[in-house]
């Protein structure tokens, strides 16, 4: 017990000097009782977390308390005198590390400790932590990091130094997120903690492990990946009613998958990298690359059934009118438009138009060359009139070509409309269901 003068405030210099001198022990009268520290921590800043590295680096308000069994003194005695500062190199002191620390202290350090009569001594210092962490980034942005901080001696065993925390988990939740400053992106959710013994042989050490867990705030995130990528697969989803068989679409489309290469590639600094595996942002930020590439190959197919099937008039085989022209068609409730040559053709063929060039008996006329058909009636036989019939029955066989060719046509694009309605329909539905699946992800582990 320190010794008190009269005259003089506290205890005499002289018996602090004889602790002083025995710093080098534990301050423990039997060597047999282990020395307990305390310890609680105030997590004031999150510097940074490396997803590739695995490390996160906090700032933390450590403090530590001890039981100074030599430091002891009667206020009454000393002046009223109950709490003195010393130097903490003049002192004993627990080697309390962090294990997960893998680099070097570079934080300022508080040269004096605060030690009350009943022997019990407080420091406080500032400690910046560089940690190594198990980062899962799977669910980024919206991932939840759970990092451990074990407190515990560097070379003493349990029957030497024990440790326990100064307070309550709930308590240091309540104070970091109260004093809590520049953490970004990230936010605190709770620390919760447990102590326990690690065996190295048969050596035993008492330790105590913090989880601190985080929350990524996703707002970034979200504005600058998720909503660009989203309109731009909703713009390559309403290219589909630009018309089939124009070339404006597969530029349209083309034009589109660069943008989205160019808005990765600027982007890539914002998504998080590790060997571990790749976040779910970064599978569907493929997916949807994907889904523009088979939408670019689907226009190209549609493409191709319109224009080199229809320009070299091929016949529409058997089994694509069966499968497509039906079945397909009546699936989709495809509606093919009336023709209006073919309802004028109808028309024509319910008139029975005159013989123009048929003469009826009547009507003959003198000075011109007549013979009488079967039917009675007289036809004019003039060799002008001759070559204009020559003429009409080409023109007339010319039309009809035209006509079947027409209808060829006709045909193949009633195919390429059908299936682009269907593929389009089914490329709708891909995405639809991908967007929920992605969607029910991040939500279940949001609630996790």
């Amino acid at each position: 017990m320190l010794r008190c003068e009269e005259g003089q405030s506290g205890p005499s210099y002289d018996s602090l000097q004889e602790v002083i001198d025995k710093k080098s022990f534990r301050p423990s009268v039997n060597l047999s009782t282990p020395t307990i520290t305390n310890i609680s921590f105030t997590l004031y800043a999150i510097l940074g977390v490396n997803e590739k590295a695995q490390i996160l680096t906090t700032f933390l308000w450590l403090r530590l308390y001890w039981f100074h069994e030599f430091l002891i003194w009667d206020p009454e005695a000393c002046d009223g005198i109950t709490k003195i500062s010393l130097p903490v190199n003049d002192l004993w002191t627990p080697d309390i590390i962090v294990y997960e620390f893998v680099d070097d202290d570079v934080s300022q350090a508080c040269p004096y400790v605060y030690v009350n009569h009943t022997g019990h001594i407080r420091y406080d210092r500032m400690l910046r932590l560089v940690s190594a962490c198990n980062l899962q980034i799977f669910s980024f942005p919206f991932d939840i990091q759970n990092c451990s901080f074990t407190f515990g001696s560097y070379m003493h065993t349990i029957k030497d130094v024990r440790v326990s925390p100064a307070l309550s988990f709930k308590e240091m939740t309540g104070n970091s997120k109260r004093y809590l400053q520049a953490s970004g992106e990230w936010e605190l959710v709770v620390i919760l903690g447990n102590t326990d013994i690690l065996k190295f042989g048969i050596d035993e050490c008492d330790i105590i492990t913090f989880w601190v867990v985080i929350k990524r705030r996703p707002i970034l995130y979200v504005v600058n990946l998720i909503i660009p990528s989203s309109f731009l697969m909703i713009i390559d989803i309403l290219s589909f009613y630009l018309p089939p068989h124009s070339v404006d679409r597969s530029s349209f489309k083309m034009t589109l998958i660069l943008g989205y290469t160019v808005f990765l590639l600027i982007m890539n600094d914002l998504l998080p990298s590790t060997a571990n595996g790749t976040p779910l942002i970064g599978i569907y930020f493929s997916v949807c690359l994907a889904l523009m590439t088979i939408s670019l190959l689907e226009t190209v197919l549609i493409t191709f059934v319109l224009h080199h099937n229809s320009m070299k008039y091929r016949e529409v085989p058997h089994w694509v009118q069966v499968l497509v022209m039906r079945f397909i068609a009546r699936l989709i409730c495809y509606s093919f438009p009336e023709d209006p040559l073919s309802k004028l053709e109808g028309k024509q063929e319910g008139k029975q138009e005159p013989n123009p060039w048929v003469v009826q008996p009547s009507q003959s006329t003198s000075g011109q060359q007549t013979s009488t058909n079967a039917s009675g009636s007289m036809t004019m036989d003039v060799p002008e009139l001759r070559q204009i019939s020559q003429d009409l029955r080409e023109i007339n066989t010319y039309l009809n070509i035209l006509r079947k060719e027409d209808h060829l046509q006709n045909q193949w694009c009633h195919v390429g409309y059908i299936l682009d309605f269907l593929l389009f329909r089914i490329y709708l539905l891909i995405i639809t269901g991908y967007a929920l699946v992605i969607i029910c992800m991040w939500c279940v582990w949001m609630n996790q």
